[in-house]
Parts: C-alpha cells; structure tokens; sequence
C-alpha cells in the first residue's frame, strides 16, 4: 500500500512541476491515450484532447511567470490523490478550485477539475 501511494504522489508532483513550467509535452507524459479529463464542460478523452485543453492553459490563464499558486489541502489514499488550491492570475482570481486524479500504472487515468474564477478589479 505505501508503494502505491509514493507512486501517486510522484505522478502528482510531476505534474505539478510540469504545470508551473509550461512545459506541455513534460504534461502529456503523465497521461494515456484512453485518459479522461472531466471538466465543467464535459469529458476530454485521449492525449490530443488533454494536450489542447493544457495548451490553453499554459498560454493563457497559467503562463509561466504570470500567475501565484498555493496548494490549499493535499490528500493521497491509494491511488487517488484530491487537491484544493487557488491561484492570483493575470486578469482573474482563481478563488476556489479542486482536482481528483486517479492515477493506473503511473498514469493519470482520470482527472476531474472545478474551479471558481473571478475577473481581477
């Protein structure tokens, strides 16, 4: 069992770094071709869906450089691995947001992500 969560929580904090750096391809590898991305507006399937959908956010609302995030609550069990965080961003505030992976084989087979945004007075 102690294993399987060391193994989450590597994927977990390889994706993190990725993330903060910009670095899509780094993204990608964490992922499958059958995993899913659940996001407001429906399901993403497979890495060509993911990497557009990361693109988005790497040129955008979390561009390098450009935004401040903290890490609200961090729990592991198995491999699962629940996130809370928020984020000061260029022009919004990412005042609540929380993702959910699940991750197989060293992969993140699901990921959900939900988030509270506000524009920036």
């Amino acid at each position: 069992m102690a294993t399987q969560v060391l193994d989450t929580r590597q994927v977990l904090d390889h994706h993190l770094r990725a993330l903060a750096d910009g670095r899509v391809d780094e993204i990608l590898d964490d992922y499958v071709e059958d995993s899913v991305l659940i996001v407001a507006d429906g399901p993403i399937k497979g890495r060509d869906g993911i990497r557009s959908a990361f693109e988005g956010f790497v040129s955008g609302l979390f561009k390098p450089g450009t935004y401040d995030f903290t890490m609200d609550t961090l729990h592991v069990a198995g491999d699962a691995a629940y996130v809370i965080w928020h984020a000061k961003c260029a022009s919004v505030d990412v005042v609540f947001a929380t993702d959910t992976f699940i991750v197989k084989d060293g992969k993140i087979a699901v990921q959900t992500f939900a988030a509270k945004i506000e524009p920036r007075s």
